[in-house]
């Protein structure tokens, strides 16, 4: 956005953005957020800006291991239970999985080339490019795989430069198994609201639908950061699969 356009959006004048991006006056910490919120900045990102404008944190980022608030925690908590016996995963903005439901405990080791792969921390990212992980087992591997790299280049670039995120990106694309030419983003792949994923592994297959879920407006880092994916069977036999597997 231009500077006109950012004042015209934040309702501020034009001279006082020029006069913020030139260092000629300082942020109070209300025009801070007032332009973040405008520029649809990131929590965790704000607080960043608000560091570097010498003032306090306005937003709770707690530690990755601290409860969420009651209410939430209950919400979570139905939801995972809501989803059984089908697969809910809750991964944070990392894909470090911090949670799994009955259904994903039961599945995900069904699905892994080695058992170590599912120690913590478990990355899903790395679960789905690692060959001790489920790649062995996905079916199209190279298009599911290519959709979710597509996916992760736009949240590296989108982030400003996330350093854990761009990690991530680095460590999966020095894979062996990963194609050199894959290495460039390719912003020709859509961005898809939902993810197909089918597995097989000797005479067992099943096929989901995954979606993603987040919390609007949290005001909590942590918490819009959280992502809950939940596992919809395409066909009859995924389903009892999912049923077979809470019975064994």
């Amino acid at each position: 956005m231009s500077q006109l356009d950012l004042a015209l959006a934040a309702e501020v004048s034009a001279r006082h953005v020029s006069f913020l991006e030139t260092g000629r006056s300082r942020p109070s910490r209300e025009m801070i957020l007032r332009l973040a919120s405008t520029l649809d900045v990131p929590l965790r990102e704000q607080n960043a800006m608000l560091r570097a404008a010498g003032l306090e944190e306005v937003f709770p980022d707690p530690a990755p291991d601290a409860p969420f608030p009651p209410a939430v925690e209950r919400a979570i908590e139905r939801m995972m239970a809501q989803h059984e016996p089908f697969p809910l995963v809750v991964f944070d903005r990392k894909y470090d999985i911090v949670r799994l439901n009955g259904g994903a405990s039961r599945l995900l080791p069904c699905f892994v080339a080695e058992t170590g792969a599912l120690e913590p921390p478990v990355n899903a990212m790395m679960l789905l490019f690692d060959s001790r992980g489920v790649r062995p087992f996905v079916e199209d591997w190279p298009q599911t795989a290519r959709a979710m790299l597509a996916r992760l280049h736009r949240e590296v670039l989108a982030s400003g430069g996330d350093a854990e995120l761009g990690a991530l990106l680095h460590r999966i694309l020095e894979l062996p198994e990963v194609p050199a030419s894959w290495k460039q983003p390719d912003f020709g792949i859509p961005s898809e609201p939902t993810l197909t994923v089918r597995l097989r592994r000797d005479d067992t297959r099943v096929a989901f639908l995954t979606t993603v879920t987040t919390f609007s407006a949290p005001q909590n880092v942590a918490l819009e950061e959280l992502h809950l994916e939940s596992w919809f069977p395409l066909d009859d036999d995924t389903a009892e699969v999912c049923a077979r597997l809470v019975r064994a």
